[in-house]
Protein backbone atom coordinates (compact mmCIF):
# COMPACT_ATOMS: atom_id res chain seq x y z
CA UNK A 1 0.00 0.00 0.00
CA UNK A 2 1.61 3.14 -0.79
CA UNK A 3 2.04 6.14 1.52
CA UNK A 4 -0.24 8.89 1.31
CA UNK A 5 1.47 12.04 -0.12
CA UNK A 6 1.13 15.86 -0.27
CA UNK A 7 -2.15 16.74 -1.27
CA UNK A 8 -4.02 13.44 0.37
CA UNK A 9 -7.29 14.77 1.48
CA UNK A 10 -8.38 13.80 4.95
CA UNK A 11 -11.10 12.02 4.51
CA UNK A 12 -9.10 9.74 1.98
CA UNK A 13 -6.14 9.90 4.93
CA UNK A 14 -9.11 9.43 7.49
CA UNK A 15 -10.51 6.13 5.19
CA UNK A 16 -7.34 4.74 5.09
CA UNK A 17 -6.40 4.61 9.19
CA UNK A 18 -9.88 4.21 10.15
CA UNK A 19 -9.50 0.50 11.55
CA UNK A 20 -6.23 1.79 13.52
CA UNK A 21 -7.80 4.27 15.30
CA UNK A 22 -8.56 3.98 18.66
CA UNK A 23 -11.41 5.74 20.63
CA UNK A 24 -11.24 8.37 18.18
CA UNK A 25 -8.22 9.87 19.51
CA UNK A 26 -6.59 10.73 15.66
CA UNK A 27 -5.68 8.64 13.39
CA UNK A 28 -2.51 6.53 12.68
CA UNK A 29 -0.90 4.26 9.97
CA UNK A 30 1.47 2.54 11.84
CA UNK A 31 0.99 -0.82 11.98
CA UNK A 32 0.64 -0.42 8.03
CA UNK A 33 4.24 0.38 7.34
CA UNK A 34 5.44 -1.17 10.41
CA UNK A 35 8.85 -2.63 8.08
CA UNK A 36 9.79 0.52 7.43
CA UNK A 37 9.72 3.24 10.13
CA UNK A 38 11.84 5.54 8.59
CA UNK A 39 10.38 6.42 5.37
CA UNK A 40 6.64 5.93 7.31
CA UNK A 41 8.05 8.83 9.86
CA UNK A 42 9.00 10.60 7.21
CA UNK A 43 6.07 10.80 4.90
CA UNK A 44 3.49 11.55 7.76
CA UNK A 45 5.74 14.58 8.87
CA UNK A 46 6.06 15.97 5.43
CA UNK A 47 2.00 15.46 5.24
CA UNK A 48 1.67 17.17 8.45
CA UNK A 49 1.21 14.53 10.57
CA UNK A 50 2.80 14.43 14.03
CA UNK A 51 4.67 11.10 14.65
CA UNK A 52 5.26 9.53 18.15
CA UNK A 53 7.86 6.58 18.42
CA UNK A 54 6.78 4.60 21.50
CA UNK A 55 10.02 2.50 23.20
CA UNK A 56 11.79 1.04 25.83
CA UNK A 57 14.47 2.10 24.55
CA UNK A 58 16.27 -1.14 23.53
CA UNK A 59 15.82 0.32 20.18
CA UNK A 60 18.26 2.46 20.71
CA UNK A 61 21.13 2.01 17.66
CA UNK A 62 18.54 0.59 15.66
CA UNK A 63 16.49 4.02 15.52
CA UNK A 64 18.03 5.84 12.78
CA UNK A 65 19.03 9.30 12.73
CA UNK A 66 16.50 10.32 9.27
CA UNK A 67 13.80 8.08 11.83
CA UNK A 68 14.64 10.10 15.17
CA UNK A 69 14.64 13.60 13.03
CA UNK A 70 10.97 12.80 11.97
CA UNK A 71 9.82 11.81 14.93
CA UNK A 72 7.74 14.64 17.22
CA UNK A 73 7.87 12.81 20.30
CA UNK A 74 9.54 9.54 21.58
CA UNK A 75 7.42 7.70 24.57
CA UNK A 76 10.20 6.22 26.63
CA UNK A 77 9.84 4.03 29.57
CA UNK A 78 12.56 3.00 32.07
CA UNK A 79 11.41 0.12 34.00
CA UNK A 80 14.03 1.16 36.72
CA UNK A 81 17.13 2.98 37.48
CA UNK A 82 18.50 0.04 39.24
CA UNK A 83 20.31 -2.28 37.05
CA UNK A 84 19.77 -5.33 39.10
CA UNK A 85 16.12 -4.25 39.29
CA UNK A 86 15.93 -3.61 35.84
CA UNK A 87 17.65 -6.72 34.69
CA UNK A 88 15.20 -9.10 37.22
CA UNK A 89 11.92 -6.81 35.11
CA UNK A 90 13.09 -6.90 31.94
CA UNK A 91 15.78 -9.36 31.04
CA UNK A 92 17.79 -7.01 29.70
CA UNK A 93 20.39 -4.22 30.35
CA UNK A 94 19.67 -0.66 31.12
CA UNK A 95 22.07 0.97 29.49
CA UNK A 96 21.49 0.61 25.72
CA UNK A 97 17.83 2.47 27.30
CA UNK A 98 20.33 5.49 29.24
CA UNK A 99 22.15 5.56 25.98
CA UNK A 100 19.49 6.16 24.13
CA UNK A 101 18.02 8.45 26.01
CA UNK A 102 21.15 10.32 26.11
CA UNK A 103 21.17 10.18 22.02
CA UNK A 104 17.68 11.80 22.20
CA UNK A 105 18.75 14.88 24.59
CA UNK A 106 21.70 15.05 21.58
CA UNK A 107 19.73 15.04 18.80
CA UNK A 108 16.64 17.39 20.29
CA UNK A 109 13.63 14.88 20.11
CA UNK A 110 10.94 15.22 22.80
CA UNK A 111 10.73 12.85 25.09
CA UNK A 112 7.78 11.79 27.60
CA UNK A 113 9.11 9.56 30.37
CA UNK A 114 6.56 6.65 31.38
CA UNK A 115 7.41 5.19 34.97
CA UNK A 116 5.83 2.21 36.07
CA UNK A 117 5.48 2.34 39.77
CA UNK A 118 5.17 -1.43 41.20
CA UNK A 119 5.10 -1.88 44.09
CA UNK A 120 8.33 -3.81 45.99
CA UNK A 121 10.07 -3.62 42.06
CA UNK A 122 10.06 0.04 41.55
CA UNK A 123 8.90 2.56 44.35
CA UNK A 124 13.07 2.60 45.76
CA UNK A 125 13.44 6.08 46.80
CA UNK A 126 17.41 6.37 46.18
CA UNK A 127 16.58 4.41 42.39
CA UNK A 128 13.81 7.06 41.68
CA UNK A 129 15.87 10.06 42.98
CA UNK A 130 19.21 8.81 40.41
CA UNK A 131 16.73 8.32 37.57
CA UNK A 132 15.30 11.97 38.31
CA UNK A 133 18.98 12.72 38.67
CA UNK A 134 19.39 11.44 34.94
CA UNK A 135 16.55 12.68 33.73
CA UNK A 136 17.36 16.24 34.82
CA UNK A 137 20.40 16.14 33.21
CA UNK A 138 18.59 16.19 29.86
CA UNK A 139 17.01 19.05 28.17
CA UNK A 140 14.53 16.83 25.95
CA UNK A 141 12.32 15.57 29.14
CA UNK A 142 9.05 17.09 28.71
CA UNK A 143 7.24 15.42 31.64
CA UNK A 144 7.45 12.16 33.40
CA UNK A 145 3.92 10.19 33.68
CA UNK A 146 4.15 8.29 36.88
CA UNK A 147 2.03 5.42 35.90
CA UNK A 148 0.98 2.97 38.93
CA UNK A 149 0.76 -0.56 38.46
CA UNK A 150 -2.31 -2.81 37.69
CA UNK A 151 -2.77 -6.25 37.20
CA UNK A 152 -5.29 -5.56 33.76
CA UNK A 153 -3.06 -7.38 31.60
CA UNK A 154 -3.35 -10.26 33.78
CA UNK A 155 -5.63 -12.67 31.65
CA UNK A 156 -3.68 -12.46 28.55
CA UNK A 157 -0.93 -14.48 30.93
CA UNK A 158 -3.56 -16.78 31.58
CA UNK A 159 -5.04 -17.64 28.48
CA UNK A 160 -1.40 -17.95 26.98
CA UNK A 161 -0.64 -20.23 30.11
CA UNK A 162 2.32 -18.26 31.10
CA UNK A 163 2.48 -17.06 35.18
CA UNK A 164 2.22 -13.99 35.48
CA UNK A 165 4.78 -13.25 37.49
CA UNK A 166 3.17 -9.80 39.38
CA UNK A 167 -0.25 -11.58 40.26
CA UNK A 168 0.01 -11.02 43.88
CA UNK A 169 1.87 -7.49 43.40
CA UNK A 170 -0.67 -4.50 44.73
CA UNK A 171 -1.64 -1.56 42.88
CA UNK A 172 0.41 1.27 44.70
CA UNK A 173 -1.44 3.61 47.13
CA UNK A 174 -2.43 7.07 46.30
CA UNK A 175 0.31 8.02 48.84
CA UNK A 176 3.38 6.47 46.92
CA UNK A 177 2.10 7.58 43.70
CA UNK A 178 2.32 11.07 44.74
CA UNK A 179 5.25 10.58 46.73
CA UNK A 180 7.37 9.29 43.49
CA UNK A 181 5.74 12.00 41.49
CA UNK A 182 7.52 14.72 44.45
CA UNK A 183 10.63 12.85 44.06
CA UNK A 184 10.50 13.59 40.14
CA UNK A 185 9.51 17.11 40.85
CA UNK A 186 12.61 17.73 43.05
CA UNK A 187 14.29 17.17 40.48
CA UNK A 188 12.50 20.11 38.26
CA UNK A 189 10.80 17.70 36.58
CA UNK A 190 7.12 17.83 35.71
CA UNK A 191 5.49 15.01 36.74
CA UNK A 192 2.64 13.92 36.40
Amino acid sequence: MPLPGPGTSPSRLSARTRPNVPDNRGPTAAPAYADRPSIRATRAASIGLHTALDTSGFLGARASDRLLADTGLVLLDIKSFDVRTYRRLTGGDLAPTLSFATRLDRLGVPVWLRYVLVPGWTDDPAAVDGLGGFLAGLGNVDRVDVLPFHRLGAHKYDALGIPFPLRDTPTPAPGLVERVREQFREHGLRAL
